[in-house]
Formats: structure tokens, C-alpha cells, sequence
């Protein structure tokens, strides 16, 4: 998932001078109607830049139902907040960012700036439509309206047969109406050295061993103990801690010979042996080897009040199990499928930590959880490769548009 950066662009559809300037080349406007929908797009920011490095993203959402606005993520380059569906604000708009392509999540429509955007010959995608999102008491009283918005689209994205025929009935008549599944976080898995790969494995032999990636400093306790008393069972067991960008790994190290616990630096070059018990390092960038290495993964920044949780499917998608804490508002949708595929588990405390890493470094209870972990990261594949399709058709049909004659 795409992980937290900056804050983004300031709330300003009417004032142009809080907008950063629009950067040259093909920029995507997406617009997010619900936080997990955002998170999602993001991700699909990522995956649409491995294939055009230069595309930028812009994303906007409305502030009355965000309230402050969402960190600027990862494969996202601009968010705005938008205040105002007047004509003037959403020509204002359309005339700063100059968009190549509009993506809508949702059913949520401002029909002033879809208005804008259909006259200005903008391509318009809307996707993640479900059947609730048209139920008859919601657009009983301005079914003109939304039937206008919805005939605005180039293309409309459903999550289901029975939503298509809803619109069908409702007189929508998009050039295209096709059924895919829901818009969700991708996984989009980091690279990882074969070489650096085989060595660590080869270091490690057949040892259990468990991840805590992005682990905060107020998580440390809780993950030593965890550790500690799973090491009474597995005498050993190797636990690879990754720390928070912001988190003291020196404070770590500290703890850890405080509680005795025989540990390497990872990032200074140290080597794993048979003494190790726990591997340190502050380098995120080193996950695409852990995430390969670890059958179970703690998806940290997540077990104390005041985390908002980690994207959890690049860990799932290379094979690991997921463990999480009750603290993942910015990916609680990500967590709910996997845990209702049984493909991760919610542990609250150190002491819930430390039961389910005695339990799942049994290789048969981990491999059945990655195995659940796959098949919910290859069942949204197909949307999102239709999606990107759908999206890099529409771009080179608009460059060969504008192109000089």
C-alpha cells in the first residue's frame, strides 16, 4: 500500500495561488470518494508509473466529507481538497491542472464539475459502483440530475450485473457499461536481490523466523516481549525487525541488550549466525527481502492509539502471513479482506502477539494463511489490469489527438 509522505495541497478550488503548478506531461485527475477508495488510487498511481514514469497523478476529494485532508500517499503527486461545485471553482480548476483523463470513485457526483469536465472533452472513467450506491430513496429527488452526471462518463465501471441493469433503467446510456470487481488496494511488491536472497536464506537455514515491519518505538515492548516469550517454545526463532522512519533504532538496540537478546545491525553490514536472535534495521527499502524471507509478518505502526496501520498486501502477495493491531484506519478495508479470507489475524497486545507467533510458526498454519493471502491478491488483479488498460488506452488515444499535425 502506499505509505504515508507529505501532507498534500492545501483546500483551495477557488484560489489557484494555494495550487502547486501543474508540471508538464500527461497528468491523471482522480477523484475519491471515501478514504479507502483514496488509499486504492494511490496504489494505482504506482502501478501506472512502472509503465509511464513521468505520469502524474492528481487526486481531489471533498473536504466536507474528509474534513482535513488525507496524507499525500505514495503514487499520488497532488491532492485537493475541493469546498465548491460552482461552475466558475470547477473551470478554475480544470483550467490550473489541465487533466489528460478523469477517474471518479463512487457514486458521490458534483454535477458542476462533471459538467465542466464532459464540455471540455475530458475522457471520463467512473468505477467502484455498487448497487447501493443507486438505491431509488437516494436519487428520488433529482433523478434528472444523476442521470445526466452518470451520462457525463465515457465509461462506468459496476461492481455487479444487477447494478448495470440499474442503470440501464435509469436511462443511463454511457457508451460502455461493464461489470468488474470493487476498486481495492493493490500490491505493488518491493524488488528484492536474488542473490542477497539466497544468502539470507542460506543464513538462516531452517530457522522460524517473524518480520515486525515498520515498527514505531512505542511497539517496541510489546514486539520484545512477543519475542521473549515465544522464545521459551522455539528456542530459535529470529525475529527481523524493520523500525518506523521515525523510530529510534538505536533506542531498539538499547532495549534489546537491556533484555539480553543477541541482535545484529542489519543496515552496518552484520551477518546472521546460530547466536542471533533478532536482526535490526531502519532501512524500509530492505523489506523486499524480509517480506520474501518471513513466513509471518507483524504489519506494525499499528498497536498503539494514534497509528492509522500499513498497507498489508505487499506482505501478502510475497507470501507471509498477517499479523496487525486494532489501530489500521487508513487500511481497514485491506485488513478486513484479508482476515475474512484468513489470511491475517488481529492481535491487540504483546501477549496476544506472542500466542499467535507460537501458533503460526508452525510452517502448516502459516503456508495456509499465504496461501489465503494469494488468492485475495490475484482475485483483484483482473480489475486492476482492466483498469490500467483501460486508462493507458485512453492516454495514447489522446496523445495521438493532440498531436501536432
Amino acid at each position: 500500500m502506499a505509505d504515508a509522505d507529505t501532507p498534500g495541497t492545501a483546500p483551495a478550488p477557488n484560489g489557484r495561488s494555494d495550487w502547486r503548478p501543474r508540471s508538464d506531461g500527461e497528468l491523471i485527475w482522480a477523484h475519491a470518494t471515501s478514504r479507502s477508495r483514496y488509499s486504492a488510487l494511490c496504489d494505482l498511481g504506482l502501478r501506472l508509473r512502472t509503465m509511464r514514469p513521468d505520469l502524474q497523478l492528481l487526486i481531489t476529494v471533498e473536504t466536507d466529507r474528509f474534513g482535513p485532508l488525507p496524507q499525500l500517499l505514495n503514487g499520488c503527486d497532488h491532492i485537493v481538497g475541493l469546498d465548491s461545485d460552482f461552475r466558475n471553482a470547477a473551470r478554475a480548476f480544470l483550467d490550473h491542472w489541465r487533466p489528460d483523463l478523469c477517474l471518479w470513485a463512487g457514486a458521490d457526483l458534483l454535477p458542476g464539475l462533471i459538467a465542466a469536465a464532459r464540455a471540455g472533452g475530458l475522457p471520463m472513467i467512473l468505477l467502484d459502483i455498487g448497487e447501493t450506491d443507486f438505491r431509488a430513496r437516494r436519487r428520488a429527488w433529482f433523478p434528472d440530475l444523476v442521470r445526466r452526471c452518470l451520462n457525463g462518463f465515457d465509461v462506468i465501471l459496476t461492481s455487479s450485473e444487477s447494478t448495470a441493469t440499474t442503470l440501464r433503467r435509469m436511462g443511463v446510456t454511457a457508451p460502455r457499461i461493464d461489470v468488474t470487481d470493487r476498486l481495492r488496494n493493490s500490491a505493488t511488491p518491493p524488488p528484492c536481490s536474488d542473490e542477497e536472497l539466497a544468502d539470507v536464506t542460506k543464513e538462516i537455514s531452517s530457522r522460524p523466523v517473524w518480520l515486525a515491519a515498520h515498527l514505531r518505538t512505542d511497539e517496541f515492548d510489546a514486539v520484545l516481549f512477543a519475542h521473549r516469550a515465544a522464545l521459551r517454545l522455539l528456542h530459535r526463532l529470529l525475529l527481523v525487525v524493520v523500525t518506523e522512519a521515525e523510530s529510534g533504532a538505536d533506542d531498539m538496540r538499547d532495549r534489546l541488550t537491556g533484555q539480553r537478546l543477541r541482535s545484529i545491525d542489519w543496515d552496518t553490514g552484520e551477518t546472521i549466525d546460530d547466536n542471533t536472535q533478532v536482526v535490526l534495521s531502519r532501512d524500509a527499502d530492505n523489506l523486499g527481502l524480509w517480506y520474501r524471507v518471513a513466513p509471518l509478518t507483524l504489519m506494525a505502526s499499528s498497536l498503539s492509539p494514534g497509528a492509522t496501520g500499513r498497507n498489508p498486501l505487499t506482505a501478502a502477495a510475497l507470501g507471509s502471513a498477517v499479523l496487525y493491531g486494532p489501530y489500521v484506519e487508513h487500511h481497514v478495508e485491506a485488513y478486513a479482506h484479508l482476515a475474512a479470507a484468513g489470511a491475517a489475524r488481529a492481535v491487540r497486545d504483546g501477549d496476544a502477539l506472542a500466542n499467535a507467533v507460537i501458533q503460526l510458526a508452525a510452517p502448516d498454519h502459516a503456508a495456509a494463511m499465504a496461501l489465503a493471502g494469494w488468492e485475495v491478491i490475484t482475485e483483484g488483479a483482473a480489475m486492476t489490469d482492466k483498469l490500467v488498460d483501460l486508462i493507458l488506452d485512453n492516454l495514447d488515444r489522446r496523445q495521438v489527438q493532440n498531436a501536432p499535425a
